[in-house]
């Protein structure tokens, strides 16, 4: 294959997770006992530019349908981080009702409508009908489009251009990189910022966070790969934050090259990020190979605690029916015949079953009906707030469990 950023031949792969099904492909009951669609699932680096991709198997329509089961807002810890994101921005770019926002991957419109709350213009744009139409119907505009260099002109032809254009965990999920850069790059106002949240790719082979991997996120960045790509598009990253988020994320400030806002920043946070990542190795090829030895090794211990607590004849349910839980579940090879069901909290999944595995997803309420001894936290990177709500199940002493960054019992 080659990159789709530089167009540079890859011939070795840096971690084969198998063939999968597409991670938010649930299962109608209907549909059980179909035959079920995989894909290769396979880590490439790039050795010219370094950035972590992988090959496009599966169309961006097939994976972001009408019927996409994701929504932002069900997540009391993404309400309360886009609230404070927008409080933030709108004071440090000095955002007023005379400002424009465009927000692209707006989902639900869960962060858009803290804009439109505090009388600032905004526009959302999201591929997936379920969740625009929700975003709508609390007052958030939004056009259900994919993101792209023909939409971006047809905007700019009907000149509307942002002050602000919000990505957050979206910029992994677009097949045509340089298409997409070019196209923000259209719709930005002359000293308009762009900014761009993403998981970290260091603090994802530092800790182990392979089940971030699967066909919807088609790349993984380092900042220092990231400002490449920026660069090309004649795009300047002027500052960047380190957030919790995802297990370590980054949030990057980019605008025009060459314009007042770029000539007066000193880039020093961006020069400090870079220089920790080439310390660890980032800018050589035999960084990346860690990733697939340490999954393996987690892969081995996850299987030795559930399966040791099978053979004690305890019973095992997972929480989160989360697109990384299917990567996680499907590269141990882990079925029903060990974990029982999985509990969610969006009404969309309820009565599906999980892709590959095939573990029904029940309500949440089928925990005190239950009362099972082991519970396996998937979205582990919303560990604290699941916790809590775990916290009555200690009423029956339940373990609960984590495997990534590695296994540890609550």
């Amino acid at each position: 294959m080659r990159c789709k950023f530089c167009n540079t031949e890859i011939t070795d792969a840096t971690f084969d997770l198998g063939s999968t099904a597409i991670s938010n492909a649930l299962i109608k009951e209907a549909n059980l006992n179909s035959v079920e669609e995989t894909f290769p699932l396979i880590l490439y680096t790039c050795s010219k530019c370094f950035l972590v991709q992988i090959e496009e198997q599966v169309a961006s329509n097939r994976i972001f349908t009408e019927e996409y089961v994701y929504f932002s807002s069900l997540s009391k810890f993404w309400l309360e981080h886009a609230k404070k994101f927008c409080e933030d921005i709108k004071n440090y770019l000095s955002l007023d009702s005379k400002s424009f926002v465009i927000e692209i991957a707006s989902n639900d419109g869960y962060l858009l409508r803290n804009f439109v709350e505090v009388g600032i213009n905004c526009l959302g744009i999201e591929p997936t009908k379920s969740t625009a139409d929700t975003a709508l119907s609390n007052g958030v505009p939004t056009l259900i489009e994919f993101f792209n260099l023909d939409l971006a002109k047809q905007l700019k032809q009907k000149n509307i251009s942002a002050d602000l254009i919000i990505l957050n965990n979206v910029l992994a999920h677009v097949p045509e990189i340089n298409d997409f850069v070019g196209a923000l790059k259209v719709v930005l106002k002359k000293e308009g910022t762009i900014t761009v949240e993403f998981p970290h790719l260091l603090e994802l082979i530092k800790n182990n966070q392979f089940d971030t991997i699967y066909h919807e996120h088609f790349f993984y960045f380092s900042l220092k790969t990231l400002q490449k790509i920026f660069i090309s598009h004649r795009l300047s990253i002027y500052n960047v934050e380190q957030l919790d988020t995802h297990g370590g994320s980054l949030r990057i400030y980019a605008t025009h090259e060459g314009n007042s806002l770029d000539i007066s920043s000193h880039k020093k946070s961006v020069e400090k990020i870079i220089k920790v990542e080439i310390n660890h190795g980032i800018n050589k090829i035999n960084f990346y190979s860690q990733l697939g030895n340490n999954a393996y090794r987690l892969k081995l211990n996850a299987l030795k605690y559930l399966v040791d607590k099978k053979i004690l004849n305890k019973s095992i349910v997972a929480f989160g029916a989360a697109a990384k839980g299917n990567t996680f579940l499907n590269y141990c090879g882990i079925k029903k015949d060990i974990i029982d069901f999985v509990v969610d909290e969006t009404p969309y999944k309820i009565g599906k079953y999980l892709p590959q595995s095939k573990i029904p997803i029940l309500p949440f309420e089928m925990l005190k009906k239950v009362k099972p001894d082991v519970i396996v936290i998937l979205p582990w990177n919303h560990k604290e707030e699941i916790l809590a709500k775990l916290e009555f199940t200690k009423s029956w002493n339940a373990e609960i469990v984590t495997f990534i960054p590695e296994l540890k019992c609550y």
